[in-house]
C-alpha cells in the first residue's frame, strides 16, 4: 500500500507523522476527559497576559476595555484643549488618533492598533504618555495603567497636598495635628505640634528617621518599642502600594543601616496601618501626659494623611494646655513645605 501500512512493525497504531504534539495531547485529553478543554500554549502556562491584583486578565478583554477608553477620552477634548489647530468640521466630536499619536510622540499605525486591542503590553512610560496627552487626572492615569498592564503606575512626585488639609490643620488651634505623605515626610504642621514636639518639628523631618534615628525623641516616647515597631510595619505597607518610590526607598535603607532594631523588624516583615492608638510622651516642661492618635487619610489617592492628637485624659488635657499657653508668643501659625514649582 502507498504510504506504508497504519500499523508499526509492532502492530500497533502509527501516528500519522503529519500531527503536531499538541494535536497529539490534546487528542488525548478529549479521549480522557470528554466535554473538557485542556488549556495549552503560553496563556495558560502563566506567560501572557498581564495580572489585575494577582489574576490573570482576559488579555482580549482588556484589549477591547482599553480602546474604548481611549477613544472615550480623546472624544472629550477638542484640538484647542491641547494646543493643536481646529481645522474646521468634524464628523465626531474630539481628537483624531492621529492627533493623540501626534502629542504621545507614537506611530499613527501602533496608536490606531493599539485602540483596536492588537498591541501586546504597552510600557508603564508609553502610558504615561498617552496619559499627559490625553490630560487624564490621576484617578484615570491609575485606571489606564490596571486595564493596560494590570498594575498601578510607577509613583510620581507627590502632589502637594489640597488646601482642604491644610484648612484642617489651622482649624485645630488646640489640638496637635501635622500632615505626612506616605514616605512619613511631614509636609505640614500647625503651632500646637510645633510646642507638643518642639519648634524643629515641621517640613523637611521624617517621622520615621526622627523616631527610629534621633536619641532625644526616643526619650520623650516613653511607648517607643511599640511605636518605632508601628511605624516600621507602616513603612512596608507604604512600600508595597509604592514600590517604585526610590525615596521611600533610601529612607528604608539608612534605617536597615543605621537603626539596629528596624534591621530586625524589617525582617519580621510585620504589615501595619497605623490608624489609631494611644501613646505616652515626657514633654521636658510639663511632664508625662497620654494622647490618642487618629490618622485621617485622604480619600484622593493621593497618600496624605493628617495625624491629631487629643489628650487621653483630663491630666493629660491639663499638660497641653498648659504646653500650648507656654508657647503661645514664641510660635507661628500652621508651617507649609514650600511648593515645589
Amino acid at each position: 500500500m502507498h504510504g506504508g501500512s497504519p500499523l508499526g512493525s509492532d502492530g500497533n497504531k502509527r501516528i500519522p507523522e503529519s500531527r503536531t504534539a499538541r494535536e497529539i495531547v490534546r487528542s488525548l485529553v478529549f479521549r480522557v476527559l470528554p466535554g473538557r478543554r485542556p488549556r495549552l500554549g503560553r496563556a495558560a502556562q502563566g506567560g501572557a497576559g498581564p495580572r489585575r491584583q494577582g489574576v490573570r486578565v482576559d488579555t482580549a478583554a482588556s484589549g477591547r476595555e482599553l480602546g474604548a477608553f481611549l477613544r472615550a477620552m480623546r472624544g472629550r477634548l477638542a484640538p484647542e484643549q491641547v494646543g493643536l489647530p481646529n481645522l474646521g468640521q468634524r464628523r465626531t466630536p474630539g481628537l483624531r488618533r492621529q492627533e493623540v499619536a501626534q502629542l504621545a510622540a507614537v506611530s499613527i499605525d501602533w496608536y490606531i492598533r493599539l485602540e483596536q486591542g492588537r498591541v501586546g503590553t504597552p510600557g508603564a512610560a508609553i502610558l504615561d504618555a498617552l496619559a499627559d496627552a490625553l490630560r487624564l487626572t490621576d484617578t484615570e492615569r491609575a485606571h489606564l495603567h490596571l486595564i493596560a498592564r494590570g498594575a498601578q503606575p510607577p509613583t510620581r512626585r507627590p502632589a502637594d497636598p489640597p488646601e482642604s488639609l491644610l484648612a484642617i490643620l489651622e482649624g485645630m488651634p488646640s489640638l496637635p495635628a501635622y500632615l505626612t505623605d506616605f514616605r512619613l515626610d511631614v509636609l505640614a504642621r500647625n503651632t500646637a505640634a510645633a510646642a507638643l514636639f518642639g519648634p524643629g518639628f515641621g517640613p523637611g523631618i521624617n517621622v520615621a528617621r526622627l523616631t527610629l534615628l534621633d536619641p532625644a525623641t526616643r526619650g520623650t516616647q516613653l511607648d517607643w518599642d511599640r511605636v518605632a515597631r508601628e511605624t516600621v510595619g507602616n513603612l512596608r505597607r507604604n512600600l508595597a502600594r509604592h514600590p517604585d518610590d526610590m525615596r521611600l526607598r533610601e529612607v528604608i535603607a539608612e534605617l536597615r543601616t543605621d537603626s539596629p532594631e528596624f534591621a530586625v523588624w524589617w525582617d519580621d516583615h510585620t504589615v501595619q496601618d497605623r490608624s489609631h492608638g494611644a501613646k505616652r510622651i515626657r514633654h521636658p516642661e510639663a511632664g508625662d501626659l497620654t494622647v490618642c492618635y487618629d490618622n485621617l487619610t485622604s480619600p484622593d489617592g493621593a497618600d496624605h494623611s493628617i495625624t491629631v492628637l487629643t489628650p487621653a485624659d483630663a491630666a493629660s488635657a491639663t499638660a497641653l494646655r498648659a504646653i500650648l499657653t507656654a508657647h503661645a508668643d514664641r510660635l507661628g501659625g500652621t508651617r507649609l513645605r514650600p511648593v515645589a514649582g
